[in-house]
């Protein structure tokens, strides 16, 4: 099994909680004795993972980044769905999907899993080329989503898209240079929300794939929002949609 390394509180935690099996080892900071690493450190023990305390410059050099709370793990791929046919052969009820078109940045990526994990989406999908990997910044900014939400990479976006139609899976782009807005679409099939980049947004081919493109309304001086805030307007739109009031 390939192994990574995962860090931070939130990360770590939810993969002890939801797949501890796949957890080999964990270095903590023998600095920290609060309340936060005792229980960390309880819970590893508990489900017999080995706790190996070191120093904090360790700890950086292990995930490049000074950024990781004292705690990291090495850790085995999770048994998520990592191809589109398995994902949707085992959804029940309409699809709710996130899909990132050229998202470069891991902080975006990470805060994008966290909201599709809020949200309920059934994964998030993105194109293998120009785009950020799953890497353990990700991992981090997402506190846990990244190890419930599938995320899966294609090689060829726009054949991916035809294949979510074909499962009449609806596709609506966001755009900011169409009237029709996002709270004027009917969200309750099987829908596909797709984000593109804040500079550039969606790349011509993925635009024209799209069955229809909407607009988040603004109303104050800025003229957008960060793509993981605009996923989470779109994503919950939908959700609203399908409570049974």
């Amino acid at each position: 099994m390939k192994s990574k390394m995962i860090f931070g509180f939130h990360a770590v935690t939810s993969r002890l909680r939801h797949e501890a099996v796949s957890v080999e080892e964990i270095y903590v900071d023998s600095g920290r004795s609060d309340r936060r690493m005792q229980d960390l450190v309880q819970a590893a023990k508990a489900a017999g993972v080995r706790v190996i305390p070191t120093d904090d410059q360790r700890l950086s050099n292990i995930v490049g980044t000074r950024r990781h709370q004292g705690v990291v793990a090495k850790a085995g791929e999770l048994s998520l769905a990592r191809n589109l046919d398995e994902l949707l052969d085992a959804i029940e009820g309409p699809p709710l999907l996130l899909v990132l078109d050229g998202i470069t940045d891991p902080h975006n990526l990470g805060a994008c899993l966290r909201v599709a994990d809020g949200v309920g989406a059934h994964a998030v999908i993105a194109p293998k080329d120009r785009a950020v990997g799953l890497n353990a910044t990700a991992a981090k900014v997402a506190s846990g989503a990244a190890e419930t939400v599938p995320y899966i990479t294609v090689t060829n976006l726009a054949r991916t898209l035809r294949e979510l139609k074909d499962r009449d899976i609806m596709l609506v782009g966001t755009t900011d240079d169409v009237e029709k807005n996002i709270y004027g679409v009917d969200l309750r099939g099987g829908v596909a929300i797709i984000m593109g980049s804040e500079g550039e947004g969606m790349r011509r081919l993925t635009r024209e794939t799209c069955d229809v493109l909407v607009q988040i309304p603004m109303f104050g001086s800025v003229e957008s929002l960060n793509v993981s805030v605009a996923s989470g307007v779109c994503l919950y739109e939908a959700r609203r949609q399908r409570l049974v009031l």
